[in-house]
Formats: C-alpha cells, structure tokens, sequence
C-alpha cells in the first residue's frame, strides 16, 4: 500500500515539475501579444487611413 501511495507521490512531483505546459503557455501568450500588436498596429492603420481618405474628399469637394 505504501509503495503505491509513494508511486502516486512521485508521479504527481515529476508531472508538476515537467516543463511542458510552461512551454506551451509562453507560446500563448506569445500569440496573445502578437495578436494585440496586429490589432494595435490595425486600428491606426484604419485612422490614417480615414485621414487620408478624408483629405482627398475634402479636397475634391472644394474643387481644389
């Protein structure tokens, strides 16, 4: 009975200190932080974007 307790102890202990899943949740947040970036780097894409687009409507509307 005791070995079996202590094979249990010693399984948890060496799948608590593997380093798998802190790999694979520093990808995560790798992607989490990358995909920010693009939605970050998007939105002020989209607003000299309009910027632009508003001028150049501004400008034909003037007739100049």
């Amino acid at each position: 009975m005791f070995s079996m307790i202590e094979a249990g102890v010693t399984y948890l202990w060496t799948r608590f200190r593997r380093e798998d899943g802190a790999v694979t949740t520093e990808y995560g947040l790798l992607i989490v932080f990358i995909a920010l970036a693009v939605i970050v780097g998007m939105g002020l894409l989209a607003a000299a974007l309009n910027g632009m687009f508003s001028g150049a409507s501004d400008q034909l509307n003037n007739g100049g």
